[in-house]
């Protein structure tokens, strides 16, 4: 019940359609390619590649407090990653990889580029990157969070040099839908930093609610801003 009532305010809806188009995505791969999971921390997308032959990879450094700033998970477990390394030093021979996927890891990088440099390296001519990253994200994951986010030019201007040609590239969400994860958020975030009037944060959501389900599905504003963007490229 409260799943899906979570799911009608749309608290979750960032979430929710990126792993609709991470489902899709993967289960159009055809079955017995090798697929690197860069970055992939307790594995969540596992279950989506079984088809595959899965290999995963993440510098296992966060175990989910963190410095205690920002937003943490409690407990972070990444002990079945099967290569624990730099993401920008893979262990892997160049052309290892039919796909690689990385979703949500970009703000986590000192440097994505060269994250892409290896995943270029790392991928056959031919073979599929599959990237998903924030446009706007809260600090999370903090001392391990070193961008904001990552805009469609970001992914335009830097793939076409290493060799990648975009075959998709999709906004999740779009700036009222953003704004309405922040006002859905504020009653918590209230909380959390002791305002006296958080219960005025209850009302400011409802309304804001109202707003929303009155507006509808008006147009769109991704052009604006976004929960995150979501590219496919092919290696040439």
């Amino acid at each position: 019940m409260k799943k899906s009532l979570k799911k009608i305010i749309g608290i979750n809806a960032n979430e929710d359609v990126r792993n609709q188009w991470l489902e899709q995505t993967l289960a159009a791969i055809p079955s017995g390619l090798r697929i690197l999971d860069a970055g992939a921390g307790e594995l969540r997308n596992k279950p989506l590649c079984a088809h595959l032959i899965y290999v995963s990879q993440d510098v296992c450094q966060y175990e989910g407090t963190g410095d205690a700033q920002g937003l943490q998970t409690g407990a972070w477990d990444t002990s079945n990653v099967d290569l624990v390394c730099d993401i920008v030093n893979v262990p892997e021979p160049d052309s290892s990889f039919d796909v690689i996927l990385c979703s949500e890891v970009f703000e986590h990088l000192p440097d994505a580029l060269k994250a892409l440099d290896e995943f270029a390296r790392l991928i056959k001519p031919g073979g599929k990157l599959i990237l998903t990253a924030p446009f706007a994200s809260l600090i999370h994951f903090a001392p391990y969070h070193f961008a904001t986010g990552f805009s469609r030019y970001w992914y335009e201007y830097h793939l076409s040099p290493r060799n990648f040609n975009i075959q998709e590239l999709t906004a999740n969400g779009d700036w009222f839908s953003y704004c309405k994860q922040e006002i859905l958020r504020l009653p918590n975030m209230a909380r959390r930093y002791g305002d006296w009037c958080w219960p005025i944060a209850y009302m400011v959501a409802g309304i804001g609610l109202i707003y929303f389900f009155l507006r509808g599905k008006s147009r769109t504003a991704e052009d604006v801003a976004c929960f995150g963007w979501h590219c496919v490229a092919i290696k040439q």
